[in-house]
């Protein structure tokens, strides 16, 4: 994306409408549709709130709406509510995702399906059942190391 130009949403404009293109990076606010050939940047400060299509898409900022992209990368600062549907999802540590995620080989293929969002140190191992809402995911209500 360096040597080819792409367009840049600044962080203070307020863009409404449809963007398309090949790549965009995005730092103000945008909403409506964006479609896109390439790559998708959205930095720390954007806050979107589109349907998105991209061939890979990072994120960095807020965004609500659909995601749909070959190649998804959230960022430690992302914030997403949505769909996100990615044959290769990276979520990094501090990032917030809410919504339903349909990821890896058939991801495009399949309706998404709802994901727990639990931190990744508080997954059940496969095979066992996760925990319910009605009781803390670890410890007791009694216990009173954490507090």
């Amino acid at each position: 994306m360096a040597d080819e130009k792409a367009t840049i949403i600044d962080a203070q404009a307020d863009v409404e409408g449809k963007l398309k293109g090949k790549d965009a990076v995005v730092y103000g606010r945008f909403r409506g549709e964006i479609a896109l050939s390439g790559r998708l940047v959205l930095g720390e400060g954007a806050r979107v709130e589109a349907a998105v299509t991209a061939d890979a898409a990072e994120v960095s900022g807020e965004m609500k709406g659909d995601l749909r992209a070959r190649s998804v990368t959230l960022t430690e600062k992302a914030r997403v509510q949505g769909t996100v549907d990615a044959r290769v999802l990276v979520v990094r540590e501090g990032a917030w995702l809410s919504g339903s995620v349909s990821a890896g080989e058939g991801a495009s293929k399949s309706a998404p399906a709802p994901v727990a969002h639990a931190p990744a140190g508080d997954r059940p191992p496969a095979g066992d059942k996760p925990p319910s809402g009605d009781r803390p995911a670890t410890g007791d209500k009694g216990d009173k190391a954490g507090a």
